[in-house]
């Protein structure tokens, strides 16, 4: 490890999340870890493997890539591709044992091309209802009409039909009612085309842990394995950030009256201040954005002065320090606290935003 800026990920807090949430639930309720985009920061194959150690039956990744990575690593658990991949990619993830989202009849007609009706092994998928989030997924009866003949054939395995909801995290569950009424109406025409599907799930983390009753055969569990939850909505539910940021201040100067640093002359002291530079930029993940956030230092916050730069950024300190101090650019320090959470509301975006785009040149180093 060449680099003082690193991130610290305790596995052992993911393990303890995912039992908490396992617990919340019924047996028969499969639990659906969601480790995309490099286990939202924390590391993929360390998350997954968290994961089943909670409690988790299956995962379930954003892209064939990340799924056959884990594989690579050794994952064993049944893994949901959450994105249709193309449909000749399709006999790749069948040699890997990956389970497909399919959205549409037109999907299928394609991927006969690739794939013979009368191969030995059932093709494993999931059918994504878009119920009102406008992402992915089918939307009127017409596309189930003209998908569902698809899904009678021998080699095809319908494992889910799932929706997921835009609101969960919003005070007002209105339009999330709406989407489980319509999700319901979806279900009704599965059951009438005669097509016979494993799991119905609807609920990622904000819902299942608001409204358990929507757990349905599956919940998917994503966010709030890191620790990442509505916690106002849910107060009786008590999960712990598994993530930290430290780095150590490079230098440490004093800044006159008037002067200025950052580019662009974007901070003026107004009076005689201190400033640390410490080495981490916007090629780390940590956007211009952030500019006025804060970081700990010796126990005290010190806030982010000037444009934060590709490799380093300022800031103003609560008097003089030494260089090397250590920096808590996310966790604990004395009796302050930086969380995603808080670094998220001054951007306007969600705490995963924050643990999932920490680039890969900082270094992870995992603890229990």
């Amino acid at each position: 490890m060449f680099r003082v800026t690193r991130a610290e990920v305790r596995l052992g807090k993911i393990r303890d999340n995912m039992k908490q949430i396992r617990c919340l639930f019924p047996d028969t309720v499969k639990l659906m870890a969601v480790v995309k985009a490099d286990g939202y920061g924390h590391g993929d194959a360390e998350a997954a493997r968290m994961a089943e150690q909670g409690g988790a039956d299956a995962l379930a990744v954003a892209y064939l890539n990340e799924a056959l990575r884990l594989r690579a690593q050794g994952i064993t658990l049944p893994i949901l591709i959450l994105t249709p991949i193309e449909p000749q990619e399709v006999p790749l993830a069948e040699e890997h044992e990956l389970m497909l989202t399919v959205t549409s009849g037109e999907w299928f007609r394609e991927m006969r091309r690739y794939r013979n009706a009368s191969a030995a092994d059932k093709l494993k998928v999931h059918v994504k209802a878009d119920t009102g989030l406008g992402r992915i997924g089918l939307r009127s009866k017409e596309e189930w009409d003209e998908l569902a003949p698809w899904l009678h054939a021998d080699d095809i395995v319908v494992d889910g039909f799932f929706t997921h909801f835009a609101t969960a995290s919003n005070e007002d569950t209105t339009f999330l009612t709406r989407q489980r009424d319509r999700f319901a109406e979806m279900i009704e025409w599965v059951e009438h085309s005669g097509v016979a599907v494993n799991h119905y799930h609807c609920a990622g983390s904000a819902a299942a842990l608001r409204f358990p009753e929507l757990a349905m055969d599956m919940v998917r569990i994503g966010a709030a394995m890191f620790g990442f939850y509505p916690e106002r909505l849910v107060p009786s539910v008590k999960l712990e950030p598994a993530l930290s940021l430290r780095s150590r201040l490079m230098q440490v100067k004093q800044l006159r009256k008037g002067e200025y640093i950052g580019y662009d002359n974007s901070y003026r002291a107004d009076g005689d201040e201190w400033i640390g530079t410490v080495p981490i930029g916007y090629a780390d993940g940590w956007s211009q954005g952030l500019q006025g956030t804060q970081m700990l230092v010796n126990g005290k916050r010190a806030t982010v002065v000037g444009k934060i730069c590709m490799d380093q950024l300022m800031l103003r300190l609560p008097g003089p320090c030494e260089e090397g101090a250590e920096v808590t650019i996310i966790g604990s320090q004395g009796d302050e606290r930086i969380t995603c959470a808080e670094l998220a509301r001054h951007i306007g975006t969600v705490p995963q935003e924050i643990s999932a785009s920490i680039a890969p040149r900082v270094s992870k180093v995992y603890k229990e």
